[in-house]
């Protein structure tokens, strides 16, 4: 069985985020990046999976800048066999999920891929868009939020998900396409050993322009990014009477 994992190149999870001047964006330069952690979550489930004898290869996949081969490097050194870069260079503004998917879909079809694992969502955007479209692309079944992945036999995985009322379980054919939530795993570090043999791992690129038959047009526009409202700081007070007070003063309680 023949696994794709999505990686994506993201500012580090720790770094204070800062606005551009031109409030378009947020500013990237002289930032630490790092992969998107919902990804390494993804990735870490693959490898899991591959060292059960369930899955024979895991394809790490980047859409991005010319920097993003310093991730799939990165999942290379954890454990993935290959990599594809798909370079967005040559692109003004960066892909939309629905771009994203189109791309990833014909991957799928050219690598012969059997399950897709990919993070439920990158810590930038937020969009929470790319597993669904791929498995709407695909007419693969999906199964989001994953919170635990278990195999039952060659063509059918469970998996537990996490809903607003709980935990919903269910019994998944494949080929299927996955999405890693926060609890499905704990990923593990990448040795010095093994990064060294990442350099020597397969690593192939491409472009949009290997993709003719794709519209990747935009269909969202950003009009402006505005950082956090500051917090003004709170007041302490001694004792309850004084809390009602100040709770009445601003028009909380009658």
């Amino acid at each position: 069985m023949r696994t794709l994992v999505g990686v994506k190149r993201v500012v580090d999870y720790a770094v204070k985020i800062r606005v551009r001047p031109d409030r378009l964006g947020i500013e990237l330069g002289n930032v630490k990046m790092s992969m998107n952690p919902f990804d390494e979550i993804a990735t870490e489930q693959a490898i899991r999976m591959k060292e059960k004898g369930f899955i024979k290869e895991i394809v790490a996949v980047s859409v991005g800048p010319k920097q993003a081969v310093e991730t799939l490097r990165t999942s290379l050194a954890m454990g993935a066999d290959r990599a594809i870069h798909v370079d967005t260079s040559n692109i003004e503004t960066e892909l939309e999920p629905l771009s994203i998917a189109k791309i990833m879909k014909e991957l799928v079809s050219i690598e012969k891929i059997d399950l897709v694992i990919l993070g439920k969502q990158s810590i930038d955007g937020d969009n929470n868009q790319t597993g669904q479209m791929v498995a709407a692309l695909l007419g693969w079944p999906q199964a989001t939020f994953a919170s635990s992945v278990e195999t039952i036999s060659a063509n059918q995985l469970r998996v537990s998900r996490e809903i607003d009322d709980g935990l919903e379980t269910l019994v998944v054919p494949l080929p299927a396409v996955l999405t890693a939530d926060l609890r499905l795993n704990e990923p593990r570090y990448a040795t010095l050993p093994n990064i060294m043999k990442a350099k020597q791992k397969p690593l192939k690129t491409l472009t949009t322009a290997d993709f003719p038959s794709l519209s990747l047009n935009s269909r969202i526009r950003t009009i402006t990014v505005d950082p956090p409202s500051t917090r003004t700081a709170g007041v302490r007070v001694q004792t309850t009477e004084e809390l009602f007070e100040a709770l009445r003063s601003k028009g909380f309680l009658a």
